[in-house]
C-alpha cells in the first residue's frame, strides 16, 4: 500500500538546489546510508534482546549458534510467537486492509514511492518473527525500513521519478552492506534487485550509501568485511567445471524450496485453517526442529559461521541442512515475515560443502577442497533464490578476498542464475508477487506504462451517428475529406461499430444502411487499459483507429489511434531513458 501524505516536506528553496545538483543526491544518499546502518545496528539489538529475554541466553549470543535450548522454550516461543504474530495481522487488517508494497514492487510499479508507516510495521514483524526464533532473516525488514525511510526523504524534496528510485535502493545498499559487511555487494544488490539497472548517474548515490551504511553498522558491532569464511586451498582449474555443476545442483534446490514454500501456503488455504493459527502451527514446527538442532531457529547468523559448521561430521552437516531447509520452509509458508536471503547463504555453504565431499569419494583424484564449495555453494544457491549474481560474487570476494576464487563464484552464480531464470523465471521476491497477481519479473520501472492509460491518450471529441441513419444521409453530412472514420451508436448511446467514410463514398458500395458498413465491432478499448494492453488489441485487430467505451454501459468516450498510442509510447520511453543516464 502507497501513501501519499508525507512526515516531511523540505522548503521550496532547498528541494529546488536539491533538483539542479547531482551532487546533493549523493549527501542524501549519505544521510540514507547513516540511517541504514541504524536500522541493521537497531534490529539487530532488537531481536537480540527478544532472544535474550525469551530464550534465556546470554547478552551477546546468537540463538542459532547455540548447542542446547531449553526444550519448553523452544516449543513454546515459536508457537505463542506465532500465534500473537497471527492475531496482529488479523487486527492490521482492520486498520490497514491494502498490502504492504516492498522495495522491488515500489520502484517497478509506482516510482519509487513506499509507505513509512507500513515499513514500520513490516520491520516490527520482522523482528517479532526471528524474535521468537521463526527460521526467517533480517534482511527483508532491513531493506524494507531502510528504503521505506529513504522513499520519505525523496518525497520530502519531490525528487525526479528516476531520483526517487535511487534513493530506494540507497536505502537498500546501505542495509544490505551494513549487514552482511560487504559494502560492494550492498551496491549490486541495490542495482541487480531494487533499482533493476546500473547507470553512471546512480553510481556515486549507491556507493556512497552502501559504504557509509557499512561503516555506521560496524561501528556498533565490529567484525571481518565479509560473511566469516573457513581455510581453504588453492583454486585450480578444474574447480570452474566442478563449480558449474554445483551451480545446476543449486539451481534445482533453489527452485524447489521455493516451489514447496507455494505449495506450504495453499494446502494451509485449502484446509481453511483460522489464519492466526497458521503461525502458531509453524512456529510449533520450527520448535520440534529446535529440539534436534537450535541451528534451524531464527536467521541464522550464529551458524553462518561456515569455518565452524562445516568442521562437524559430514551426517551431522547433511542433517542441519535438511532440518534448516524445513524450517525455512514452514515459516515462510505459515506466515512469519521474513526473508531468504540468510537462510539460502546457510543452506548453501552446508550444501556446496556436501557436494565437494560427494566429489571426493566418487572421484578422489580430482581432491577438491570443500571449504572452497562452501563459498561456491552459498553464493550459487543464494543467486538462485534471490536472483543477483553479481551481488553474491561480491559477497564471496570481500569475505574471502581471493579473486581466483570468486571466479570460480561466478561460473556458478551464472549457471544457477539462467537456469533458475529459464526453468522458473523468477526470484523468491518476484514469485511471491506474482502468485498475487503481478506480473513484474524485476525492479525495472514498468509503472509508467501502467500510468500511461488509454483515458489519458485518447480523443474525447467523437464524431457519432445512430445506426439506423441511411447511407445516402451518412454521405451527406460527412463528404469525402471530413473525416476518415465515425463512432456508430444505438438509439441508446451504445457503441455498435465503426464507419468509415471513404468505403462509404466508394462507388462499389451498393448497400443503402449504415450498419452493412460497419468494422470493429466486438474491438473495443477501454479506459482503464494501459497503453501496452492497447498495443495488443491493436495488433490482433489489425485496426488502424479503435472507439474507447466503458466496460458495462458501452457508452463511447472517445477514440485512440494507434500511431499517436505508438508515437507517446516512444516518448515517455525515451523520458524514461534520459532520466535513468542523468541527462535531465
Amino acid at each position: 500500500m502507497v501513501t501519499s501524505s508525507r512526515y516531511l516536506e523540505a522548503p521550496q528553496w532547498l528541494r529546488a538546489f536539491v533538483r539542479a545538483h547531482e551532487t546533493s543526491l549523493a549527501v542524501l544518499a549519505a544521510m540514507i546510508g547513516v540511517i541504514g546502518g541504524l536500522v541493521v545496528a537497531g534490529m539487530g539489538a532488537a531481536v537480540s534482546v527478544l532472544h535474550a529475554v525469551l530464550f534465556n541466553l546470554e547478552w551477546g549470543q546468537r540463538l542459532s549458534s547455540q548447542y542446547w535450548i531449553d526444550p519448553v522454550r523452544a516449543l513454546a516461543v515459536p508457537t505463542l510467537g506465532g500465534l500473537v504474530l497471527g492475531l496482529t495481522f488479523v487486527w492490521l487488517l482492520r486498520w490497514r486492509p491494502a498490502r504492504e508494497i516492498d522495495p522491488i514492487e515500489a520502484n517497478a510499479l509506482y516510482g519509487g514511492k513506499m509507505s513509512f508507516r507500513g515499513s514500520v510495521i513490516v520491520s516490527l514483524q520482522t523482528i517479532w518473527s526471528s524474535g521468537v526464533g521463526a527460521s526467517v532473516g533480517l534482511e527483508a525488514g532491513y531493506t524494507q525500513l531502510a528504503s521505506g525511510l529513504g522513499a520519505s526523504i525523496g518525497r520530502a524534496f519531490n525528487l525526479r521519478r528516476a531520483d526517487q528510485r535511487v534513493l530506494v535502493g540507497c536505502g537498500a545498499a546501505a542495509a544490505i552492506a551494513g549487514a552482511f559487511g560487504a559494502p560492494l555487494a550492498g551496491a549490486f544488490y541495490a542495482f541487480e534487485l531494487v533499482i533493476g539497472s546500473y547507470t553512471a548517474a546512480s553510481l556515486m548515490p549507491v556507493g556512497v550509501a552502501a559504504v557509509t551504511g557499512y561503516f555506521v553498522a560496524h561501528s556498533f558491532s565490529p567484525l571481518t568485511l565479509g560473511v566469516v569464511a573457513g581455510r581453504f586451498g588453492d583454486v585450480e582449474a578444474h574447480d570452474l567445471l566442478v563449480a558449474a555443476l554445483l551451480g545446476v545442483f543449486a539451481a534445482a534446490y533453489g527452485i524447489g524450496i521455493m516451489r514447496v514454500v507455494t505449495w506450504c501456503e495453499m494446502l494451509l488455504t485449502k484446509i481453511r485453517l483460522w489464519s492466526p493459527l497458521r503461525p502458531a502451527l509453524g512456529g510449533l514446527g520450527v520448535g520440534l526442529l529446535a529440539l534436534l538442532t537450535p541451528q534451524v531457529m531464527s536467521s541464522g547468523h550464529g551458524a553462518l559461521h561456515f569455518g565452524g559448521m562445516t568442521a562437524y561430521p559430514i551426517a551431522l552437516v547433511a542433517f542441519v541442512m535438511v532440518l534448516k531447509t524445513i524450517a525455512s520452509i514452514i515459516s515462510l509458508g505459515t506466515g512469519f515475515r521474513g526473508g531468504l536471503f540468510f537462510a539460502s547463504l546457510f543452506i548453501g555453504a552446508l550444501g556446496g560443502h556436501l557436494f565437494a565431499t560427494g566429489i571426493n569419494a566418487l572421484w578422489p583424484e580430482i581432491n577438491v577442497d570443500p571449504n572452497i564449495y562452501t563459498i561456491i555453494g552459498m553464493s550459487a544457491l543464494s543467486a538462485s533464490v534471490i536472483g543477483g549474481p553479481l551481488t553474491m560474487s561480491f559477497i564471496a570476494l570481500e569475505s574471502t578476498g581471493n579473486l581466483w576464487l570468486t571466479t570460480a563464484v561466478l561460473v556458478a552464480v551464472i549457471i544457477s542464475t539462467q537456469i533458475t531464470r529459464e526453468l522458473f523465471g523468477y526470484s523468491f521476491a518476484t514469485w511471491r508477487l506474482h502468485l498475487r497477481g503481478e506480473t513484474i519479473r524485476s525492479a525495472a520501472d514498468i509503472g509508467w506504462i501502467r500510468d500511461l492509460t488509454v483515458q489519458r491518450l485518447m480523443r474525447p471529441d467523437v464524431s457519432m451517428v445512430e445506426v439506423s441513419m441511411p447511407l445516402d444521409e451518412f454521405r451527406t453530412k460527412y463528404p469525402l475529406g471530413s473525416k476518415n472514420q465515425v463512432v456508430v451508436v444505438d438509439s441508446e448511446g451504445c457503441y455498435v461499430g465503426l464507419a468509415s467514410v471513404p468505403d462509404a463514398h466508394s462507388p462499389d458500395v451498393t448497400a443503402f444502411r449504415l450498419d452493412s458498413l460497419l468494422y470493429s465491432r466486438n474491438v473495443v478499448l477501454h479506459p482503464e487499459m494501459n497503453i501496452r494492453d492497447a498495443m495488443v488489441v491493436f495488433e490482433g485487430a489489425e485496426a488502424e483507429s479503435l472507439a474507447v467505451v466503458e466496460a458495462e454501459s458501452h457508452r463511447v468516450l472517445g477514440t485512440l489511434s494507434e500511431s499517436h498510442a505508438t508515437r507517446r509510447y516512444a516518448e515517455e520511453a525515451e523520458q524514461r531513458r534520459r532520466e535513468a543516464f542523468g541527462e535531465m
